[in-house]
């Protein structure tokens, strides 16, 4: 926590700021109200000791213009000159408690442990309501996928280091999932978990999100702003796509990792950051390094803890029960009597690759849910699509063919489901340069363009 003293007595100003400090916290010590005043639009403040009598000016008209400007900050008020009048007066305007002068180091870390408390119960509650307004199901972590199996395995293990994590996927394989799922399992549980999503912002904004800014930086900037870097102060900073991080933020963020320091845009002061980084991309990041996208110190200060989470399509013994808990959801969100699959639908849904991953099930699923008439999906209720990319082959794992026709069939089956080259390229594991030249080597230029 960062705390405000205010008293215009140097020595109870520095005694004070020595006590808080001891505790590992931060203090700063002003001796006029007007000057604190100034001082919290500047600074963002967890906790304010306030003298009741500062020279000329009355505390309680302080406390006033605190609660009214900062009604989140609790205030602590302490006078030599206590009385239950003013002790009732002032948690009638909005004191958060009352202290005698002098007090005593006990007193002081019973109030500090007080408000860290507090602080910890509003960001659970913060927490809380954010999933619960996402009205998503319940994450299934189970899994009867042996390479998913080892994956838990080494997140668990890993959840209660500061190391950092990097999870690597296609799109809609869960990787903010099992980010989250880290933090869960880690020793800041319940300190912040705050997402930044990489490529959401152009880059002087992004570098914005991530550290904040001083008013006047760039334009629009209008008033001083405390980044996510801030916000997830003692927890977990989740980094969603960072393969798309830009190159000009890319050494902030490498600074960020391995000294824990910082500067806001448009400031010269440095500042400390006791975060957790998880990073997730559905990059190759290799590629990345090899083409100079992506920075190499960056990419092996993130690689510390790295696990691959596999499509969907190589989960076939998650599928089944995935799809009955996405159902059961749903029915009972929308109020549908709707309890499992017919047998053909169910087939349909084993059958499919799934190149959309989770994210394309669970839709599909709610789909289903909405259209069924019964208390069984039929197939007619699953979207149209799922039928329409039949392999025209039977080239299967196991078959006696080569490696390079599973690779053909593979790559054309692929890149008839993917929206873009790009797309395709991206669930191959591989950049649209190499995907290009491979396609052209194996005559399927003539097939269907992808857009």
């Amino acid at each position: 926590m960062k705390i405000l003293i205010i008293d215009d007595e140097k020595n109870i100003r520095t005694s004070i700021s020595m006590a808080i400090q001891s505790e590992g916290l931060e203090a700063d010590a002003v001796d006029s109200g007007r000057i604190a005043l100034l001082k919290m639009q500047e600074e963002p403040y967890d906790l304010v000791f306030l003298d009741m009598r500062i020279g000329d000016e009355d505390g309680l008209e302080v406390l006033d213009s605190i609660v009214k400007l900062f009604p989140n900050v609790p205030t602590v008020v302490f006078t030599a000159h206590a009385s239950i009048a003013t002790a009732v007066e002032a948690m009638r305007r909005g004191a958060f408690d009352y202290l005698e002068k002098p007090f005593t180091p006990a007193q002081l870390r019973h109030i500090l442990g007080m408000v860290e408390r507090m602080k910890r119960w509003k960001q659970q509650v913060t927490d809380l309501e954010q999933q619960v307004s996402v009205q998503s199901p319940s994450v299934d972590y189970t899994s009867d996928d042996p390479a998913m199996v080892r994956i838990m395995d080494v997140l668990v293990r890993s959840a209660s280091t500061p190391a950092a994590v990097l999870i690597l996927g296609e799109s809609g394989t869960g990787k903010s999932v099992l980010a989250r799922y880290v933090h869960d399992h880690s020793d800041v549980k319940d300190k912040p978990f705050v997402t930044v999503s990489c490529p959401s912002l152009s880059r002087e904004l992004l570098e914005s999100e991530l550290f904040g800014h001083v008013k006047g930086s760039f334009t629009g900037a209008v008033k001083d702003t405390w980044g996510k870097v801030d916000a997830a102060k003692g927890g977990t900073l989740f980094l969603d796509e960072i393969g798309e991080l830009p190159l000009e933020i890319q050494p902030k963020l490498l600074r960020l990792l391995q000294e824990r320091q910082y500067e806001r845009v448009g400031e010269n002061k440095t500042r400390t950051a006791n975060v957790r980084v998880i990073a997730a991309t559905n990059r190759n990041l290799e590629e990345s390094v090899k083409n100079k996208t992506f920075r190499e110190d960056l990419f092996y200060r993130l690689n510390v803890i790295s696990v691959t989470t596999p499509p969907l399509r190589q989960r076939v013994g998650d599928l089944k029960r995935l799809s009955q808990n996405f159902a059961r959801f749903f029915a009972k969100q929308i109020r549908r009597p709707v309890k499992d699959f017919s047998p053909e639908a169910l087939e349909k849904v084993l059958s499919y690759s799934w190149p959309g991953n989770i994210r394309e099930l669970r839709n599909a699923i709610e789909r289903a849910v909405i259209l069924a008439q019964g208390t069984t999906i039929q197939l007619s209720d699953l979207p149209e699509h799922l039928g329409s990319h039949e392999s025209k082959s039977q080239l299967t794992l196991g078959a006696p063919v080569t490696l390079e026709e599973l690779e053909t069939e593979h790559i054309r089956l692929i890149m008839e489901r993917a929206d873009s080259l790009e797309m395709a390229a991206r669930i191959l594991g591989i950049d649209p340069a190499t995907l290009y030249r491979k396609r052209k080597k194996m005559s399927l230029l003539a097939a269907e363009p992808v857009s």
